[in-house]
């Protein structure tokens, strides 16, 4: 039988939200996924990231470990879990740009009960984590996702994390995400896999 099939679709720029896309990735296979890890990419020229120390050199790093996500790459998911840094509490313009871009399989209906699941990083402490995986739960809901928070349903819950999705503070790019960080990122992976498995009727998968 088929492994349920998950697609991981992240923005970073510093790396920490990286580091909890390939933990979330680590979890979905460990519960029986087969994954599609997938960067989006900036909306901006090399000039404009040349202005910020870093960018250019970090987008070209990760672009080439991870292909651009793509329509079919939707459309073959049975889930499909975003992840992006806050923008001033919100949810990042690559990643909304790419989210935007999914009208074609919306107006079709090919979208609805897919499974839905958000995590991301901030800079600053209380730099709007939470804000953040909530705006994108709105865009999930009219996509016909079946949106999947974490809950308090794993230890791990109660060291990190939130129980909208994974999170991390880098406090401006000083620190990347503890073993406490990546096991809610983890988790999260074995959720949405199990999900997806009781959703599509997926056999081979083990229960989170």
């Amino acid at each position: 039988m088929n492994k349920p099939k998950v697609l991981i679709a992240f923005y970073s720029r510093n790396q920490s939200t990286e580091q909890l896309a390939r933990a979330v990735a680590e979890g979905a296979i460990e519960a029986g996924a087969e994954v599609r890890l997938r960067r989006v990419r900036e909306l901006v020229g090399a000039d404009v990231m040349q202005q910020v120390p870093g960018w250019l050199d970090n987008a070209n790093a990760m672009n080439a470990k991870y292909e651009a996500p793509t329509e079919a790459d939707v459309e073959w998911a049975d889930a499909i879990v975003f992840g992006t840094p806050t923008r001033f509490g919100s949810i990042t313009s690559e990643l909304k740009a790419f989210i935007d871009g999914l009208g074609g399989l919306w107006f079709q209906g090919k979208l609805n009960g897919k499974v839905g699941s958000v995590f991301g990083s901030t800079s600053s402490l209380h730099g709007g984590n939470e804000s953040t995986l909530l705006s994108i739960y709105a865009p999930m809901a009219h996509l016909g996702l079946v949106i999947v928070p974490l809950g308090y349903a794993d230890a791990a819950m109660f060291k990190a994390g939130t129980p909208y999705g994974a999170t991390h503070v880098s406090r401006q790019d000083s620190l990347k995400p503890d073993a406490d960080h990546l096991a809610v990122a983890r988790f999260q992976g074995r959720r949405v896999t199990q999900v997806a498995h009781a959703l599509h009727g997926h056999p081979e998968a083990v229960a989170a």
